[in-house]
């Protein structure tokens, strides 16, 4: 996975502007939502008009509010906050979601044939995060699998933002890869579950 070699790095770097940031009065929260509306605005008003390179700079940077927020939480001791956990989660669906209905406006407009493997790319994205939260309050660890949330992001930005520079066939490998990989992260967390309550039947 991705972010447990990616999250400590950026992690370091950002440590000392988040310290600040506690010290001037800005809090977790509002980190959050300030990176979650640059988010979704950019991807619901670039996205649809074609602008994937501009919209998916803007994203990339807002993106970072994820790192910086669970940084500031840490510091501040709130990490365990209850509402803040529920709050920042919620808005990983909502930011993962607007990124791709965004490229789906787009398609759509467009008569795109990749627009149904989008769709799969988007329920897959949504059903992978449920999937280990069900889990979880049965009371089974279920976070693993082959593309967890960082690597999903990675890989449609890459796609989108490159296709915007013009990189032939990105977009469609992109897709296509977001969309076998949910599935098939979606089955691994099924087995996961299933292997942890085969006792119990």
């Amino acid at each position: 996975m991705l972010s447990a070699h990616l999250k400590p790095a950026v992690t370091r770097v950002i440590t000392p502007m988040a310290s600040f940031a506690l010290r001037i009065g800005i809090t977790p929260n509002a980190v959050t939502w300030t990176g979650a509306i640059g988010v979704v605005i950019a991807a619901l008003v670039l996205y649809p008009k074609g602008e994937f390179f501009v919209g998916t700079l803007i994203i990339c940077v807002m993106a970072l509010s994820d790192l910086f927020d669970g940084t500031m939480a840490r510091i501040s001791k709130a990490g365990s906050s209850k509402w803040g956990n529920f709050l920042d989660s919620t808005i990983d669906r909502v930011t993962d979601s607007a990124i791709l209905v965004g490229l789906l406006i787009y398609l759509i407009n467009q008569s795109d044939p990749l627009t149904s493997v989008v769709v799969v790319t988007l329920v897959t994205g949504i059903l992978v995060p449920y999937i280990r939260a069900k889990a979880e309050s049965l009371g089974i660890e279920c976070s693993g699998g082959i593309a967890e949330r960082t690597e999903r992001l990675i890989i449609s930005l890459c796609a989108i933002g490159f296709d915007g520079l013009g990189v032939p066939y990105v977009l469609a490998v992109g897709m296509w890869l977001l969309a076998l990989l949910g599935l098939y992260t979606i089955i691994q967390r099924m087995l996961i579950v299933k292997r942890a309550t085969k006792n119990e039947r």
